[in-house]
């Protein structure tokens, strides 16, 4: 049997294959189909970003829209009027589809395999489609992400990742921190791309200037070089972000505007990171000698990119660590601030439902 318009709801809290499965039974049967994502302010987790994951899983299914609201009503399936409560934003979500459509046909079926699902479709003058569901659920996914990390898609992955970004000076050791600090968790690597522009930047100036090719101190940095650095950093970052529950990046798209300001002079505007990091870690120059490799040039400015670094992370109001003596503690101190963020922003806050609802 064939629908017009099929209804999916949920809190998507958050989305896994479960879900998954379940909206792409409903669109391989439907002409269209709504998914209601209905969000409590309790959560963790924000509206916008769960429309945003799921509308990215199912942007190939053909005739699928995600719609968010927020639905802080109470749970209670035997309360006419908590179902009317509950009706009205469903209501008020479809209304928006139909906007968005330009019209379209009342709801004919809903699809679900929740217990509350035959009551709901009854309520909407619709049929009700039972789907079998599969072994998860949000409650497993909440109690333990990393070990369910694979239940969930890529672009939920992505943006639940907790992202730890290695900053500091010149020849401080934050490549050699952040790879030893992604090998010791498995973890994806992001690195630098800073200096990959600074050698193309180079090469480009002197395939230019054949006739008297200009040296590294004498490039001429512009607003727009660090544009660019922000913008492949942070895709870069986003690239790698569903591959694990830690992602370890050295230097992100915020650290650009504190290079920027080393090599102009003066603060830069630059492209806003998509994500914010749940934790910084600062390497310090205090200790560690200056190794020139050709393409370094701020020996002399170290004391001053860290005291910068430390003053602008401050001024974020971001979690921040300074990492200090050797290599060796420099790593266990890392690991064990991973290790807490980790802890930190992957635990997420009990849902708005009854203690028996796997949602």
């Amino acid at each position: 049997m064939r629908f017009r318009h099929a209804l999916v709801v949920g809190k998507f809290y958050p989305p896994h294959r479960g879900h998954h499965h379940l909206i792409r039974s409903a669109a391989a049967v439907s002409e269209r189909t709504t998914v209601a994502m209905l969000g409590a302010s309790v959560e963790s987790m924000s509206i916008p970003d769960r429309v945003s994951w799921l509308s990215a899983e199912h942007s190939g299914d053909p005739g699928v829209m995600v719609l968010g609201d927020l639905d802080d009503h109470p749970i209670d399936f035997h309360d006419d009027a908590v179902w009317e409560a509950h009706l009205g934003v469903i209501r008020a979500v479809l209304a928006r589809r139909a906007m968005a459509d330009g019209g379209s046909p009342v709801v004919d079926a809903v699809f679900s395999g929740e217990d509350y699902g035959p009551e709901l479709a009854a309520r909407l003058g619709a049929a009700h489609v039972r789907v079998e569901r599969l072994s998860v659920s949000g409650t497993a996914v909440r109690r333990d992400p990393v070990g369910r990390w694979g239940d969930l898609a890529t672009s939920t992955r992505a943006g639940l990742a907790v992202r730890v970004v290695v900053v500091g000076a010149e020849s401080t050791g934050t490549t050699t921190l952040s790879r030893a600090l992604a090998e010791h968790f498995g973890a994806p690597w992001v690195g630098e791309y800073g200096r990959e522009h600074t050698e193309r930047k180079l090469a480009a100036a002197r395939e230019l200037e054949k006739a008297a090719p200009p040296g590294l101190d004498e490039l001429m940095w512009t607003d727009g070089d660090f544009v660019d650095v922000a913008l492949r950093q942070s895709a870069a970052e986003d690239a790698a972000a569903g591959q694990g529950p830690l992602l370890v990046c050295d230097n992100d798209a915020w650290a650009a505007t504190v290079w920027a300001e080393r090599y102009l002079g003066r603060p830069c505007a630059l492209p806003i990171p998509s994500r914010e990091p749940a934790l910084y870690l600062l390497t310090d120059h205090v200790g560690v000698p200056f190794e020139q490799d050709g393409w370094r040039d701020g020996e002399h400015l170290r004391a001053w990119m860290t005291a910068r670094f430390a003053r602008a992370l401050r001024d974020r109001g971001v979690p921040w660590v300074l990492l200090s003596g050797t290599p060796r503690h420099r790593l266990r101190r890392a690991a064990r601030a991973c290790a807490e963020a980790m802890r930190t922003h992957l635990r997420w806050a009990p849902p708005l439902t009854p203690a028996t609802e796997e949602g």
